[in-house]
């Protein structure tokens, strides 16, 4: 069985799925095409009643979409059901507002008249992680669906019970067969998606070499994509911050999903003359956290997603060490049963250690000390990634400068807070390309096509 559910608490396998055949895998693209054929034609109004209904369902069964994911891949109980409400705010959050999104522009040619108008693509393939289970779809089927599009998803082996129960979710919500559909393939089914002419466009959510293996096949097949990969997010405390706001938002960057997030913070750079001070609060509200059942409320520390991104995770901190890093705490497997890991800090990071360039997907937060303003920023960029970071100063104009100053796609002023609809998601560098969420969410996989009316004679 190649999509498992095997909850990382307990090791317990809840549930199994077979890869679909070779010809249940046709019919889903050919009822992909079929709808998109109608759905294309209705009204924005049309498509909004089933894309709020689905995020009213959301909504009202949160509890139930919360526990699948709990036990797919341990999120935190009380994690899951705000990642639950927020995937419903998205959904609600294009079906109010694609309409204005994508109205036509009015050009101003010398002569004549033109506007440029959107116009839906086809069929959305979608590759999509096991972190944030709901999330990441709402993502691409709430402005995707509203623009016209249908999609298909393939999603983590890891979260299935996710993955049907959101596919489930649009059929209660009433969508025609084909709108939505969730794909159960191996990848070598999903290379014949992609090279599949009904296929318009793909979309990934992933690692840089999944990143790389898929804009590539699609980019052989002359095919638009978005690429999310991941990042190695800075966290900029300069010497005039309030110590007690960025030491909350510290913890909460770093172990939020039990660090297993994107944008996490992962990187502490801190102005010398205070990094002493932050780190001994950071250390001491890490030591607050605790693992724990993760359907408990009370519990404040979650396993890794499955053992195996334990073990990995693990090995990674076996090889910084090995080049000359040192664990100032945790470091190790968490003593109970699950794939814990204790919240670890990774000290005398060097620019030769791989641990300087890699991406520490858990608890894991690395400090560095720098002199200034200046050797952060210069610190924060030495990165193959660009996706988030943030800064931490009582003086606005400051931050905002170092904001501009350092090159990500995201940057966060005494805050870490990127869970807004309105928000565009996405990076550059490693982090990959194109953006999620906001008006440019609904850009990526529309025709942006020009009119132009004026009556001339050729030119001579």
């Amino acid at each position: 069985m190649a999509y498992k559910s095997v909850n990382p608490a307990t090791g317990e396998e809840l549930k199994s799925y077979e890869n679909v055949s070779e010809a249940e895998l046709e019919a889903r693209l050919s009822a992909a095409e079929a709808c998109y054929q109608v759905w294309r034609k209705l009204t924005y109004e049309q498509r909004a009643t089933i894309v709020m209904k689905a995020s009213v369902l959301l909504h009202e069964q949160a509890d139930m979409f919360a526990q699948f994911m709990t036990q797919d891949m341990g999120k935190l109980i009380g994690e899951a059901r705000n990642e639950v409400e927020f995937s419903a705010q998205i959904l609600a959050y294009y079906a109010k507002n694609a309409e204005e999104f994508l109205k036509p522009v009015k050009l101003s040619p010398v002569i004549g008249e033109a506007h440029m108008e959107n116009s839906p693509m086809g069929v959305i393939f979608c590759v999509e992680p096991w972190n944030f289970p709901y999330y990441q779809l709402a993502r691409v089927a709430g402005p995707q669906l509203m623009a016209g599009n249908t999609i298909m998803v393939k999603h983590a082996a890891s979260v299935p019970q996710c993955a049907a129960a959101f596919e489930k979710l649009w059929a209660d919500a009433g969508a025609p067969k084909g709108l939505y559909t969730n794909l159960f393939i191996s990848h070598d089914q999903s290379d014949t998606v992609v090279d599949d002419p009904r296929i318009k466009g793909v979309a990934l959510t992933g690692s840089v070499e999944a990143g790389r293996s898929l804009a590539a096949r699609a980019g052989q097949n002359l095919k638009p994509s978005t690429m999310e990969l991941g990042g190695t997010d800075a966290f900029i405390v300069l010497e005039d911050a309030d110590m007690d706001l960025a030491v909350k938002w510290a913890i909460w960057g770093r172990f939020y999903n039990s660090g297993q997030t994107c944008c996490a913070a992962k990187r502490f750079i801190i102005v010398g003359h205070v990094y002493d001070a932050f780190l001994d609060k950071f250390s001491a509200a890490m030591e607050t956290l605790k693992p724990g059942d993760p359907m408990d409320d009370l519990t404040t520390l979650a396993p890794l997603s499955t053992e195996s991104a334990l073990v990995h995770l693990l090995e990674q901190l076996d090889t910084a060490v090995a080049k000359g890093a040192k664990i100032l705490k945790g470091g190790k497997r968490a003593d109970r049963k699950g794939a814990y890991m204790q919240p670890t800090i990774l000290i005398d990071v060097k620019p030769d250690n791989p641990a300087y360039r890699d991406e520490f997907f858990g608890p894991v937060a690395m400090f560095f000390r720098v002199k200034d303003e200046h050797a952060a920023i210069a610190l924060a960029n030495d990165s193959d990634f660009g996706l988030g970071g943030s800064v931490f100063t009582e003086n606005v104009a400051r931050g905002k400068r170092v904001a501009s100053a350092v090159e990500t796609g995201m940057m966060f002023i005494n805050n870490l807070s990127w869970a807004d609809a309105e928000l565009p998601f996405g990076g550059i560098k490693n982090s990959g390309y194109g953006r999620e969420l906001g008006d440019l969410g609904i850009q990526a996989f529309v025709n942006k096509k020009l009119v132009r009316h004026v009556k001339l004679d050729p030119p001579n």
